[in-house]
């Protein structure tokens, strides 16, 4: 029913008004129309440039003809979801989608649109590699060396099957083939830390040549520089890479495995710095790194250390650090919340001093993340039935969207009597959006006891159940 449905999309873009001036030979045409929208408009995006802000019709249909764009790959932003696809000229590409289930619903139709649902495809795969690998390191490095060779090689087969039938230009042979090698080696370079890290006693077994595809890593490669794959490849290596030279330096110490440790974050920003000539690549993980070490920073003195770094290999977005360190200077293990104000969801204004009377955890989250909201509220719902001694406070971020938040929090049932929005705040919402993966563990006086938890850190309840000891 869905495909029958899409056929007649298909039909009524391409013959409708919307596709504009008919297509010449060098033009792409990008429709198509999305199903529950989040927002009313979509963004089409490269080398983490806008290009072009569509807005939806009474349908929730879009759709343009772009003369001058060159082929590559490019995003398609429909917040907060986006998805890669690859189009060059003479392309004609529809896409249809439901919010409700983004990725999966996803579909690309037209002349040229087999080349986004290949790197779809890839993509999906992709998801569950990142299941797998929990199970995989587990296995003997020989035994995962087979399967990671034996996934390489379907996907290869694949591409080859498909470029039989299509006439798929080199360029896009390039970045598919490229698509497959990353994969490859973020499969091996995961296990690496995964084994390193849990499984000691296998160490001794990998393969002498098991981390050879690190002498074929391109560092600059503009044309895959928005794609997830080889970003993702990118962030595991410098993941692995400073561990290594921490276990080299300190003999083994535990606290190399310790990804959010500055010495870690320091390590990686050097590298990166070293190792890309792309501007916008390079900024990429400088921005998360930058973020992720002042955001977890202990005392001032770090911070101070991040932002002169920051400045010695010359940081593009500097005064955004800075600003960040501002924030953070307030919310440092020692310092008191209880002058900050919140508003709770009857629109009375309260300092965190009248909000908070025992210990309590805090987290941040915001409306324009959804996924990360849940995701959030389903760990907390969990710690507050395990930890009943313990109040958990959720914090949205988006100030001044009071209804926004208010139909949220009846939209996925959430417990209005533990629930707060910031208040009298200076800062813009987007600097608190850094704090999204934050969680604070904070005494019955409003005063910070450890500040430098992230979501999903496995050392977290062992924290916790320290600070209710206390």
């Amino acid at each position: 029913m869905k495909y029958c449905y899409f056929l007649s999309l298909c039909c009524a873009l391409i013959f409708s008004g919307c596709t504009g001036d008919s297509k010449g030979e060098g033009t792409i045409y990008l429709g198509g129309q999305i199903n529950n929208p989040e927002t009313d408009f979509v963004v089409i995006s490269k080398e983490n440039e806008i290009i072009d802000t569509l807005f939806l019709d009474a349908k929730n249909q879009f759709g343009k003809n772009y003369p001058k764009l060159e082929a590559g790959i490019y995003t398609f932003n429909h917040p907060p979801e986006s998805q890669i696809m690859y189009m060059e000229p003479g392309d004609s590409i529809l896409i249809y989608l439901n919010t409700l289930s983004f990725d999966e619903s996803l579909n690309f139709s037209g002349a040229g649109a087999e080349k986004s649902n290949f790197l779809l495809d890839m993509f999906l795969k992709n998801e569950q590699n990142n299941d797998l690998i929990l199970t995989y390191y587990k296995i003997a490095p020989s035994e995962f060396a087979r399967i990671t060779d034996s996934i390489k090689q379907q996907r290869i087969n694949k591409l080859n099957t498909l470029s039989e039938d299509r006439e798929f230009s080199e360029e896009f042979l390039e970045v598919a083939r490229a698509s497959i090698d990353y994969e490859y080696f973020d499969l091996r370079e995961r296990y690496t830390f995964l084994i390193n890290k849990y499984r000691k006693d296998f160490r001794d077994q990998i393969p002498e040549d098991f981390n050879n595809y690190r002498k074929e890593i391109d560092f600059n490669n503009r044309e895959l520089q928005d794609y997830y794959v080889y970003t993702n490849f990118i962030d595991d290596y410098l993941r692995s890479k400073a561990i290594e030279y921490c276990t080299r330096s300190h003999n083994e110490h535990k606290d190399c495995y310790n990804i959010n440790s500055y010495k870690n974050i320091e390590r990686r920003m050097i590298l990166i710095d070293s190792l890309s000539n792309i501007e916008s690549l390079k900024n990429e993980f400088l921005d998360r790194l930058a973020t992720l070490a002042i955001v977890n920073a202990e005392k001032v003195s770090r911070i101070d250390s991040i932002l002169q770094l920051l400045q010695d290999i010359e940081y593009t977005h500097i005064d955004e650090a800075r600003d960040l360190a501002e924030i953070q200077k307030v919310y440092l293990n020692g310092q008191s919340l209880a002058d900050l104000w919140a508003m709770n969801t009857s629109g009375k204004e309260l300092k965190y001093g009248e909000i908070i009377n025992r210990p309590t955890v805090t987290y941040a989250w915001s409306l324009y993340a959804p996924a990360h909201h849940r995701w959030q509220h389903n760990i907390i719902s969990s710690l507050r039935d395990k930890y009943p001694q313990v109040d958990f406070i959720g914090v949205n971020v988006d100030i001044n969207e009071r209804e926004e938040w208010l139909r949220t929090l009846e939209t996925f049932g959430y417990d209005k009597s533990f629930e707060y929005q910031i208040a009298r705040r200076q800062i813009t919402k987007d600097s608190y959006r850094r704090y999204l993966n934050k969680l604070f563990l904070v005494n019955k006086d409003a005063i910070i006891v450890k500040g430098d938890i992230q979501f999903g850190n496995t050392d977290f309840e062992e924290e916790l159940e320290k600070f209710i000891a206390k």
